[in-house]
């Protein structure tokens, strides 16, 4: 089957060319509006686009106010510190990750715990939260305690792996009984639903990113999906050094930061957002060409759990050994077609080696087999 990925790679995107594994897509507006914020002046964080850009996130994700930030991580961040995270507060998400779920906790003086995933999602496991957190956790009036270290247990941070949504309604239900804020990471699933509600409007707050290698990119940026008009409100003011609009006098009513997003990345990100829908129906429709391709063989092609619609951002394929998945890497990558494992587990990381975690049986499997292939968007009209 190894032999024949290639091939078929090559012919699905139509060249013998080096083919990245997500890059990003430029056919509409996007030189114009860049071009049209150069020509304003207005290229820092005051402009029209910054406006119009989160407008047409709330309009696409259903979220009541969304707030652009520089990039994911700081997305993250900001809605780790509305959901109350603070310094020596403990924060619960998945090994399983990209480092920067871990990196916005350590952000904020925090600690990471590690649970398993669900081999359902890919992401956290309900089940397994709520065994670690019988494990390890008191329950107070004020939400779960350590057992040991009396910290608090602020916030939970599933996330949507590879834009698949996680088990949304049990990781809510247990965050509902401990009493323990949800913060979506939903920084890969722009344009994925969970029973028709979009990712990152279930949290207190969730985060996107637009990064160069997302669904649609503004080169860096990231975006606050917020639950509320009021809490949306708060956030736009601390991302933008808690300044109290004046004319002319600067004055600063709490502590706060600077997140803002560029009016010329923004303009970017309003001329991508015009294209959303063609790129989640191509990407999906790609998705179904491996999944017709990997039919059959030994290894299994990850498709959306029966109860979310995913926007497929990077496909991926758990291979039946380790040693297939290092057969698999080693000869896509020398013919030229990237291809790249899953991250290693942030607990094997040096500055995270002492943190709590669970059994990850789970994430240990997938981390030893799982490899994600090209996932950009294809010109379909070319390949028929």
């Amino acid at each position: 089957m190894i032999k024949q990925l290639v091939p078929f790679i090559k012919d699905l995107y139509q060249t013998n060319d080096f083919i990245p594994l997500h890059a990003p897509t430029f056919s509409g507006n996007e030189k114009e509006y860049v071009s049209e914020t150069i020509d304003s002046t207005f290229v820092s964080s005051v402009g029209k686009f910054v406006d119009d850009f989160e407008k047409q996130i709330e309009n696409f994700t259903g979220t009541a106010k969304a707030v652009a930030t520089v990039n994911g991580t700081a997305a993250l961040n900001a809605s780790l510190y509305m959901a109350g995270v603070r310094h020596g507060d403990i924060v619960i998400t998945q090994a399983l990750t990209f480092v920067a779920t871990c990196n916005a906790v350590n952000h904020m003086g925090a600690e990471s715990a590690f649970v398993d995933v669900s081999p359902v999602s890919l992401g956290l496991c309900p089940k397994a939260l709520s065994v670690f957190l019988e494990q390890y956790a008191v329950a107070t009036d004020l939400g779960p305690i350590h057992r040991e270290t009396k910290q608090r247990f602020q916030a939970v941070v599933p996330m949507h792996t590879f834009g698949h949504p996680v088990e949304l309604n049990e990781l809510i239900e247990v965050c509902r009984e401990w009493k323990i804020a949800l913060v979506e990471d939903a920084a890969e699933s722009l344009g994925s639903f969970y029973r028709g509600q979009h990712t990152g409007t279930f949290g207190d707050f969730g985060a996107i990113s637009f990064n160069g290698n997302k669904i649609i990119t503004t080169g860096g940026g990231g975006m606050v999906l917020c639950k509320t008009l009021e809490s949306g409100k708060h956030t736009k003011h601390i991302t933008t050094t808690a300044k109290v609009p004046h004319p002319y006098e600067f004055f600063h009513d709490e502590p706060g930061f600077n997140y803002r997003m560029p009016n010329l990345n923004a303009a970017l990100g309003s001329a991508q957002m015009e294209n959303l829908q063609n790129f989640i129906d191509n990407k999906r429709q790609l998705a179904n060409m491996y999944l017709d391709f990997f039919k059959g063989t030994e290894f299994e092609f990850v498709t959306e759990p029966d109860y979310a619609k995913s926007n497929y951002w990077l496909n991926a394929v758990i291979c039946p050994s380790h040693k297939e998945r290092e057969k698999l890497l080693k000869q896509t990558n020398a013919e030229g077609v990237m291809t790249r494992p899953i991250w290693q587990l942030m607990h094997r990381l040096p500055m995270f080696k002492n943190a709590i975690a669970g059994n990850l049986s789970q994430s240990e499997f997938i981390e030893a087999r799982l490899v994600n292939i090209p996932s950009s968007p294809v010109n379909f009209s070319s390949t028929l």
